[in-house]
């Protein structure tokens, strides 16, 4: 399952008090307007009970997408570049410093991610796409909790639900490739001291992960297995009395290389995110040392489910060949990727006395939480495919002790025989939204003077629209009406017309 990433929150800032426009007056203050709405929905949906959350994501989302195209529109302006075809002339007055919560952080159990303090606009950038690739990766976990609802799903809607949640992991990993390839974050790799959640080696981790995510749903769609032992699992569900469960023939071969690439995604992601020092080592085992230990441990989960569910298919692509004795061995196989099997003397023991109690009240602990809606699935799914691979361990070797009688060979042997892996997917690029013809237009609007704003009366500047109206009110040159204190309510000026009220 994707991993449940948890929204940074920001502090609040004034664009104007640090950019100017005279080509767009109405930017640095529209801008700002738009920061404050996305600050307040961050707010908002911190303090949400975990429940509540998954709702409030298509607002975080919407809040996100509409600030964007004029965040790029103000760095297109200090950057001396274009936005649709129109110069944007930007002056920067006062250096822009932000404050974001750094949620990848290592921090001491109980107390938050702390804020970190940055400048410029490629650090708002930066933190503002990460908090959107986020949400579509909090979304993907949404359409996804579906299949493991009270309720069984029909076919056709578990389909749908994981092509949606497909759809925003890979715009998850469009969006953390851009940030690794377009964003200058080299002061910040170098130097050590910014947060983590931008540092290149976490964006390009983040990425792979998110891939190997979408590259395991390609496979979760057409695998009717984990369906199977969700709807046998199901208290509510009732179609066993009339049918059994339907399980259609799979290309499993295939199947099995999309997983090996998977897993070699997620080994990918791990090792740049701080399990071992990769290419850039130095810089990795500094990222290391700060990254939240939890998405780790679910990245290394994840990679080994990976390679579990390969064994697992290549168990059944033998088993349809008539090689019963070498299924069950890649099964056992699969059970040792997951960690649920330590050796061949485990084969013949199984799972007794304090083992099994601990194992059955994992999953009982892990169905609540499905429950209740809040940080299910971080172990990637490794207790989902341990019921699968225990399933069809019991069913094969009930079937070879009576019928075929073929020996299992040792399934260490049978790692070394592993495909490589397959893609599937070919992410598209992340286009950065701009501002449309219409919306600049009306950016060229002045802004009033400094204490004044807006006046009302539709003018611009401050000024009333209707000559009429100022000559008549006694305006101020502002087209601000003066009145006298006490005075009747659109009475007028000064004792000398005569309309003053006693």
């Amino acid at each position: 399952m994707p991993f449940p990433f948890v929204l940074p929150s920001t502090s609040s800032v004034s664009f104007s008090d640090h950019v100017s426009s005279d080509t767009h007056a109405l930017l640095p203050l529209t801008a700002t307007n738009h920061r404050a709405i996305v600050r307040n929905v961050l707010k908002k949906h911190r303090r949400l009970a975990p429940p509540s959350q998954s709702s409030n994501l298509s607002t975080v989302s919407s809040a996100l997408t509409d600030y964007l195209p004029y965040l790029f529109a103000l760095d297109a302006g200090l950057s001396g570049n274009s936005v649709s075809g129109e110069e944007i002339d930007i002056v920067l007055e006062h250096e822009i410093e932000l404050e974001w919560r750094a949620t990848l952080s290592a921090t001491l159990p109980g107390r938050d991610p702390p804020r970190v303090k940055g400048r410029g606009l490629d650090y708002e950038i930066s933190f503002v796409l990460c908090t959107l690739a986020y949400t579509h990766t909090l979304l993907s976990r949404t359409q996804l909790h579906i299949l493991y609802a009270s309720t069984t799903p029909t076919p056709s809607q578990r389909t749908s639900a994981i092509t949606t949640a497909t759809k925003h992991l890979l715009q998850a990993n469009s969006i953390h490739t851009y940030l690794l390839n377009a964003v200058d974050r080299t002061s910040t790799v170098s130097s050590g001291t910014g947060p983590i959640d931008i540092s290149a080696p976490v964006q390009s981790g983040l990425a792979s992960l998110a891939l190997a995510e979408a590259t395991l749903l390609a496979v979760q769609k057409d695998d009717p297995y984990p369906a199977a032992v969700a709807q046998e699992r199901n208290k509510n569900d009732r179609e066993w009395m009339i049918k059994a469960p339907d399980i259609p023939k799979v290309r499993a071969h295939l199947f099995a290389r999309l997983c090996l690439a998977a897993a070699d995604h997620a080994g990918m992601a791990l090792a740049m995110m701080g399990a071992g020092a990769g290419g850039e080592g130095r810089v990795v085992v500094l990222v290391a040392k700060k990254v939240d230990d939890g998405i780790l441990k679910y990245v290394d989960a994840l990679a080994k489910v990976a390679r579990g569910k390969a064994c697992r298919f290549l168990g059944i692509d033998a088993e349809l060949g008539g090689k019963t004795g070498e299924g069950i061995a890649w099964l056992r196989a699969g059970k040792k990727e997951l960690g649920l099997l330590a050796g061949e003397k485990d084969v013949e023991r199984g799972l007794k006395g304090l083992a099994r109690f601990k194992k059955d009240w994992t999953e009982k602990r892990e169905d609540r939480k499905i429950e209740k809606g809040g940080e299910w699935g971080a172990d990637a799914g490794r207790l989902e495919e341990g019921r699968v691979l225990d399933g069809l361990e019991k069913k094969w070797v009930k079937m070879n002790d009576t019928m075929n009688t073929q020996p299992i060979p040792p399934h260490d042997d049978l790692l070394a025989t592993m495909p490589s892996g397959r893609e599937i997917h070919s992410p598209k690029p992340y286009v950065p939204p701009s501002l449309d013809e219409d919306v600049l237009a009306r950016l060229r609007a002045h802004v009033a003077p400094t204490g004044h704003g807006y006046a009302g009366g539709g003018g611009v500047g401050g000024e009333s629209s209707s000559d009429d109206e100022r000559d008549a009110g006694g305006a101020d040159g502002g087209g601000r009406v003066r009145g006298v204190p006490g005075a009747f309510p659109g009475g007028g000026v000064g004792a000398a017309d005569g309309s003053v009220y006693y």
